[in-house]
């Protein structure tokens, strides 16, 4: 997800808080932004209850964001809970439905999660643990700094009584709420919760295999869709033989969408339903669907290659950057080495293909949906259906993965369509096949680089010629295929250039994880090692000495406020772990490789370690990753999963994952073309985390970018092979005999 998505990340806009009587004499406790809170002082329902306590002691915490297995379903509860003293075990945790109204903004991506609700949803937890220290004084007509709280119990501390929070609950629900700025947070040195490994909380259920995702969403008189689009992006339906689909059993429905041309909400297509997903799946081959392949049916990889040659040769349509004299001092550099690399289009294949429930009545609409962004698709709903925006009730299931891919809403709209024809809920489901070849494609790219060396082996001169896919005339970039003018090396030396030449596309793209970094980070960091190479310098040594003295490079967003000593710290940090002063005595063929990157407000230092046979099959040995992600982590067992995650997915990145083109349609079909990195293949990861004053952030990307040039870099350590294009070629790598 892009770093400038819209956030409300301001404590002090969320100072409104309610607090009230549920039946059988609990409470909740809830908030609202300020913007909210004259339309909630007349209207409670705008806000949403956060923190509800029985009279029996349970608390219930509401996850206000979208979960597609980053954790965030426990990581925000875990928040409150902290700072209500909650005891955790008497915790259950509800998912929220999708209600900007009441929770702003509910949005999983961009590693946010974090950074925006570090601050807000403690001070929930603090207000609460205030209310219930003072509705104990009142109890027991004691002053209310003689009360403490802690895991569900208020004690007071002179007499030693105690009343535990269910016993309190109703009458704290009539003590005025704070202000929830003015509300005082606990000494982090004090936390229980915060910093201890807490299980997933829908774990139990997941390894169990009940249904909690959205495939699982079964209502009464539901029936199953499928939705065949034109293999070629921007086609449309000529024909179809609908009677024959219809004729196969089980079939209730076929018929042409003509859809509104927005790729991201409802391209034209031909829908099938029945009562069985697999009857509707089989009747597709009856269509004989018959395209219009569109404007976009000359594209294919081979030809973006040739035309990024040829673009290479000439005058670049935007130039990003320039500092200095870069011409004037490559020409006067020590040593020129230049390079071109390439990364191809890849699909994100989350485990769970895309999918929604959608029942349509009258003017109401109800979806049910694992999307990362539903008020995206709320929008696209609307639009699509011409309803009115209360009328679309979102119920947010757990997603099985999204990696970016559910940030668009494709099939929420198309469901609602489908199901607004049928007249019953419907439930769509894409198969795997629809999933790789109709995707929001991580794009390619090429950049044709050159770097210049003084005399002591130091970057003087850098020349970076990037060709994207975007709009040559405007001169703007398709989605997630943009580099900013600060990226690595710019600000690091002198003389630079980062200039931009355009493809037009026709495939649609969108954010994956780590977006933009995923393919930046193995450009340049890559390019570095080539470049420390060059200087007969060790790459970490290398990369210090550019990087400089700590200091922090300003700039318009989160991702230029670049702080070299983190990385320095990280760089030195990884190189204990891993043992990399000691590489050199590693056997034949094996070999280390490091990396760092900055991303979504966290650092990340990477080295992996390979063996190639001579057969030039790559063996992951191990990967060390040291991180900074700021003062806490907040839950231990989940902030390694998603660290190791994030290296697994960028080692199937690097090993495997491509997308190809040819006559405007996707090449690839299935896990078969399209292969991912296997558990017997996956690597031993260490993960260190080193911790910093900065303030908490995210976790679901940083950790992704080093792993794809650390393994190059460690490839070529091993092999003396270096590798220009993703993914890699191991026949490049098979050892030559004499």
């Amino acid at each position: 997800m892009a770093d400038d998505m819209p956030l409300d990340s301001s404590a002090s806009r969320r100072g409104f808080l309610k607090a009230g009587a549920v039946v059988g004499g609990g409470f909740f406790l809830s908030y609202g932004g300020a913007g909210l809170a004259a339309r909630a002082a007349a209207e409670p329902s705008a806000l949403s209850v956060f923190v509800s306590i029985a009279p029996d002691g349970v608390i219930t915490i509401t996850g206000k964001n979208p979960e597609v297995g980053q954790g965030i379903k426990t990581m925000l509860p875990m928040l409150i809970a902290e700072e209500l003293d909650a005891d955790w075990s008497k915790v259950r945790v509800v998912q929220a439905d999708s209600d900007p109204s009441k929770f702003t903004a509910q949005v999983a991506g961009g590693s946010n999660a974090t950074p925006v609700n570090w601050e807000p949803q403690r001070r929930v937890g603090a207000a609460g643990r205030q209310m219930l220290v003072e509705a104990a004084a009142l109890t027991w007509k004691v002053p209310a700094g003689e009360c403490v709280a802690a895991n569900s119990v208020v004690t007071h501390t002179p007499s030693g009584r105690t009343l535990d929070y269910g016993a309190l609950a109703a009458k704290a629900a009539l003590i005025p709420p704070p202000d929830l700025k003015s509300v005082t947070l606990k000494d982090e040195k004090t936390f229980k919760i915060i910093g201890k490994s807490v299980r997933g909380y829908d774990s139990p259920r997941i390894v169990k295999g009940q249904p909690i995702f959205g495939i699982d969403v079964v209502l009464p008189g539901m029936v199953y869709a499928v939705f065949e689009k034109c293999p070629t992006f921007g086609g449309k339906v000529k024909s179809a033989d609908l009677d024959a689909a219809k004729a196969m059993p089980g079939v209730t429905h076929a018929f042409v969408v003509e859809g509104n041309g927005n790729p991201a909400e409802l391209v034209s297509g031909v829908a099938v339903v029945a009562n069985s997903w697999w009857r509707a799946q089989a009747a597709l081959a009856k269509l004989n669907v018959a395209w219009d392949l569109g404007p976009h049916a000359d594209q294919s990889s081979d030809g973006f290659a040739k035309t990024a040659a040829e673009l290479a040769k000439q005058p670049p349509h935007l130039v990003l950057r320039k500092d200095g004299d870069p011409d004037a001092a490559m020409a006067a550099s020590a040593k020129v080495i230049e390079a071109e690399y390439a990364y191809p289009f890849v699909a994100h294949v989350p485990m769970e293909p895309q999918n929604c429930t959608a029942h349509v009545q009258g003017d109401k609409v109800e979806i049910w949906s694992n999307s990362q962004t539903p008020e995206v698709g709320r929008a696209g709903v609307v639009e699509a259906l011409g309803v009115k925006p209360e009328d679309v009730t979102i119920h947010m299931v757990r997603g099985g993965g999204g990696f970016g891919r559910r940030l668009v809403n494709d099939q929420m709209v198309e469901a609602a369509w489908i199901a607004r024809q049928v007249g019953a809920p419907v439930k769509l489901l894409w198969p795997r096949e629809h999933d790789i070849k109709h995707d929001f494609y991580r794009p390619g790219g090429f950049h044709f680089m050159q770097a210049g060396l003084d005399a002591e082996g130091r970057l003087h001169a850098f020349k970076n010629r990037y060709i994207a896919f975007g709009d040559p005339d405007k001169k703007t970039f398709v989605a997630s295929a943009n580099m900013p003018g600060t990226e690595p090396p710019a600000r690091m030396v002198d003389h630079l250039t980062h200039e931009v030449s355009f493809i037009p596309l026709g495939a649609p793209t969108g954010a994956m994880r780590a977006p933009v970094s995923n393919a930046l980070c193995w450009t340049m960091q890559s390019f570095m090692d080539e470049m420390a190479a060059a200087a007969g310098k060790d790459p970490i040594d290398f990369r210090l000495d550019m990087l400089g003295p700590p200091r922090i490079f300003d700039g318009a967003g989160a991702r230029d406020n670049f702080n070299t000593g983190r990385v320095r710290v990280l760089l030195e940090h990884v190189r204990r772990m891993s043992g990399w002063d000691q590489r050199h005595s590693l056997p034949a063929r094996t070999g280390m490789g490091v990396a760092y990157y900055y991303c979504h407000r966290g650092y990340f230092a990477e080295v992996v370690q390979v063996t190639v046979a001579p057969s030039g099959k790559v063996k992951v040995d191990k990967v060390w990753a040291a991180g900074d992600i700021g003062s806490h982590i907040i839950n231990p067992t989940n902030a390694l999963n998603q660290a190791q995650g994030s290296v697994i997915d960028g080692l199937s990145q690097a090993l495997g994952a491509k997308i190809t083109l040819t006559g405007g349609a996707v090449d690839q079909n299935n896990f078969y073309d399209y292969p991912m990195l296997r558990m017997a293949a996956a690597p031993p990861i260490e993960v260190q985390f080193v911790r910093t004053d900065y303030s908490p952030t995210g976790l679901g990307e940083p950790a992704l970018p080093p792993v794809v040039p650390a393994l190059c870099n460690a490839i070529y350590a091993a092999t003396g092979v270096r590798l220009r294009r993703l993914p890699i070629d191991t026949a490049l790598l098979k050892q030559q005999t004499a």
